[in-house]
């Protein structure tokens, strides 16, 4: 099987990993200079490697039935928006939307 390329795949991979609850291959995605925005606010909840790494170890992959699913995808040149169905973090699913770039550096969460 090829390797799979362009910003569609590499997104997937990611998802693949959070889904997988798989840290080190989750983090591969990332930059270590990430910022992870939660709209509408302005300020980043989340800055660096060390801060994503910490937060989805102690508030996320430790949760057993975390698992997202992909409602839609919309690949703009080398970005992704992805709206995704996530169970397992409370007792209802919650809709996110996910905006993501190739080496990601910045990521937006919008909560539906």
């Amino acid at each position: 099987m090829s390797r799979q390329s362009g910003p569609a795949d590499f997104v997937q991979r990611q998802l693949d990993a959070y889904n997988d609850h798989d840290l080190a291959r989750f983090l591969q995605a990332y930059t270590d200079d990430v910022l992870v925005y939660r709209l509408p606010g302005v300020a980043p909840v989340l800055r660096g490697k060390p801060a994503l790494a910490d937060h989805y170890r102690r508030h996320r992959f430790n949760l057993p039935g975390l698992h997202a699913e992909l409602i839609d995808r919309m690949v703009f040149g080398n970005k992704v928006i992805d709206h995704e169905r996530v169970t397992g973090l409370s007792d209802s699913p919650v809709e996110v939307a996910a905006i993501t770039a190739e080496g990601i550096s910045k990521v937006w969460f919008v909560d539906g």
